[in-house]
């Protein structure tokens, strides 16, 4: 199932008696996980028929036990397994106290789930091999998710669409600016933007002065603006953010804004490299709306070019770690050396 049709079934109190939440992206099984956590049961009944419990802290014959356990004052009980990829015996063969057998209890109970318990497994960071008959039970008994990690190129209408779910309004050059400046870690993201909330009423519009405001990002003097200037060549404009750059050392290090300019060069490449540029924006995973200052900035750097600055800034990543470094250079001085080499 996906994560929109879990949540819109829990959402309308139809629950499955088992959720096996697994995969790289902990934001959304931590999302499906807090949500039964917090609306399932009231908060008196949480008090006797809810229990969080942790990987590191159980193994699955406990968590068998408890989830056979029937509830004391609700209609259901919970149980929620956080972090259970530390359970340590989860994939192994149990065996049973009855016999010398090899029968798996969680395998077993699967096969038969109590009916009135809601068990959740929050497996995080990692998968289990779907030719498994675990995973094969679990597909069976109730629901499996995988939260995938998101593609950088999805995360500004990713951003766009979690704005627009909590009744605000983002344009595209503001959700591209923070997903430039906060990468694909949704979670991150999800609280940084709650702080662009704060204040503002609902249907407002989340633009760069707000951001700016709450989060800190420059609407002036960002990295999207520097690779744009970069990309025009706009040397004016490239110097003032240097500058600024300069004067405010611990907003815009260096070691941050180097692997930002590694993708934008890499995107550049690509372009030059298609075919078929009608599908440009597809394959450089960029918004349409942004495309024409990838073509821009193609004219201005041919396949030679780029390709030495990618050298470059694999240089100056390097530098700016102390590796191969000559000398105490500031983080202004190494910005005036690497965006001089660049665009020279």
């Amino acid at each position: 199932m996906t994560f929109e049709q879990i949540t819109k079934d829990l959402k309308a109190a139809k629950y499955h008696p088992v959720y096996f939440l697994q995969g790289e992206e902990p934001y959304f099984i931590d999302c499906i996980s807090d949500f039964i956590e917090e609306n399932v049961l009231d908060e008196a009944e949480k008090t006797f028929d809810q229990m969080v419990v942790y990987g590191r802290d159980v193994n699955k014959e406990a968590v068998v036990g408890l989830a056979k356990g029937f509830p004391m004052i609700a209609k259901r009980r919970v149980i929620i397994v956080k972090e259970a990829q530390s359970i340590s015996n989860l994939t192994t063969a149990s065996k049973s106290k009855k016999a010398n057998t090899q029968d798996d209890l969680l395998e077993k109970y699967l096969e038969n789930p109590t009916p009135s318990t809601i068990l959740v497994f929050c497996y995080k960071y990692k998968t289990l091999d779907k030719r498994t008959t675990l995973f094969k039970l679990f597909e069976k008994s109730g629901v499996v998710f995988e939260s995938k990690k998101l593609q950088d190129y999805k995360v500004a209408a990713w951003i766009s669409d979690y704005v627009k779910n909590h009744d605000y309004n983002i344009g595209q050059a503001s959700a591209t600016l923070l997903s430039e400046y906060l990468g694909n870690d949704l979670s991150k993201i999800s609280n940084e933007v709650q702080k662009l909330f704060i204040g503002l009423p609902k249907g407002s519009a989340i633009n760069n002065d707000v951001i700016e405001q709450h989060i800190g990002i420059s609407k002036d003097y960002n990295v999207f603006e520097l690779q744009n200037a970069i990309g025009r060549r706009d040397l004016l404009k490239i110097n003032r953010i240097i500058n600024y750059y300069e004067a405010n050392p611990k907003e815009n290090p260096v070691q941050m804004v180097i692997p930002i300019l590694f993708k934008y060069f890499a995107k550049i490449l690509i372009y030059h490299r298609l075919k078929d540029k009608s599908q440009a924006a597809s394959a450089l995973g960029v918004n349409p709306y942004f495309l024409n200052d990838y073509v821009n900035a193609a004219r201005n750097y041919p396949q030679g070019k780029i390709i030495e600055n990618i050298h470059v800034l694999r240089e100056y990543d390097m530098r700016s770690k102390g590796y191969g470094a000559t000398g105490n250079l500031s983080n202004g001085d190494l910005y005036k050396e690497l965006i001089f080499r660049i665009i020279a």
